[in-house]
This record gives structure tokens, sequence and C-alpha cells, in this order.
């Protein structure tokens, strides 16, 4: 008996079996493929192998640095780095009364980061970093006008948008230290108005930053 189980635990073998010439091994009958499959494919959740890790922030990327916007609404604009933020993002400003450009995060893949630097004393420490924090830049959600008001609406010009009164009030203060500093400097002020810009015959690869 206990001979029987021990033949029964083990996996049934296969035959040889003689095909004209030669000889083929043939499997047990239990080890022959299905011939039903599903309809639909079970997914399977991928294993994510990769772990993330901290963005390293280029070492010419220092808070104080003037950069030349690549990419976006504000591109060619010379900026001043304020801060890194978390995964390779940048707080920087332009600052708004010199050049337009408010307090925004940018992508550290798309500045030129030039030679010149601007001293950041006099700035809050606590401005920097409440405006830093995650949910300082997410956009307010709009209450959609249903019914009769949004169809009288419609031949109407859009609303202007309007700044919160606290993100002014950060940009005035985070503004305010800088252009100070501006002043002390001849020319900087004019450096930072003038947006950057590409000729024709122009060699980048050759130009000091």
């Amino acid at each position: 008996m206990s001979e029987k189980m021990k033949q029964g635990s083990e996996p049934p073998a296969s035959r040889m079996k003689k095909f004209g010439k030669g000889e083929r091994e043939v499997p047990h009958h239990t080890q022959k493929a299905k011939k039903f499959y599903p309809a639909e494919d079970e997914s399977k959740p991928k294993k994510v192998r990769k772990s993330i890790k901290p963005a390293r922030p280029r070492a010419s990327l220092v808070p104080g640095t003037v950069l030349i916007l690549l990419a976006g609404r504000f591109r060619g604009k010379r900026v001043i780095l304020l801060k890194h933020l978390p995964q390779g993002i940048l707080l920087v400003t332009g600052p708004f009364k010199v050049n337009g450009v408010p307090l925004r995060r940018v992508n550290a893949r798309y500045v030129i980061a030039t030679s010149v630097k601007v001293d950041l004393k006099g700035i809050d420490e606590k401005t920097l970093e409440k405006v830093g924090q995650e949910g300082y830049f997410t956009r307010e959600k709009k209450q959609d006008k249903s019914g009769e008001e949004a169809f009288f609406k419609q031949g109407e010009k859009p609303e202007k948008k309007k700044v919160a009164s606290a993100r002014a009030s950060d940009q005035k203060a985070v503004d305010k230290a800088l252009l100070d500093n501006l002043k002390k400097e001849s020319m900087l002020y004019e450096y930072l108005r003038s947006s950057f810009s590409l000729r024709k015959g122009d060699r980048p690869h050759e130009m000091k930053w």
C-alpha cells in the first residue's frame, strides 16, 4: 500500500512512440496542453522593481542663480532660483515687477543655469516654506452654472481670473527683498528684464552662460 502511495505521488512518466523510422517522446495525457483557453486574458499586476529615488539637483542649480526658462508660457525669460522642491522641481520668480514672471514651479530639466548670482538676503524663510508646500499652487474648483443661468450666460465674456490676495501678498513679500538687492548691482535689473533668444548663426554650445 505504501509503495502504491509513493508511485501515485510521482508525476506520470512520458512514453516513447515510434513514428516511421524514428521515435518521439509522447507526454502523458495529464501533461498535455489544454485545448480550452479563457476568452479574456486575466490581468496580473506588474511587479515594480524600481524604487523612487530622491532627485539630485545639478551642481549649477544653487539658490540665487539666474536661470533661463526653455519651455512653458514664460520660455525665454530670465528668472531667479529661490528653492529646491521635491522630485526635481524648482521654485522661481521673475521678480514679477521686473519681467512679469510670478512665483511658480518649473522642472529642472527645462532650464539653463547662468553664471549670474543674485543675493537672496532679506527674503522671509517662512514665506518660502509656505509657497513650497504641495497644495499652494492647486487650482480652485469652479462652480459650474446649471439651468437657465448657464443658458443666458453663454454670450457674455468670460470673467477675468482673480489672483488670491494671499498669493499676491506672498509675491510682494518675496519680490520686495529681491528688488532691493537688484538695485545694488548695475545692469542686473535690465538683464533680468530682457528675454533670451537665438538668432541665425548663433552657436549655443560655444556660449558662456
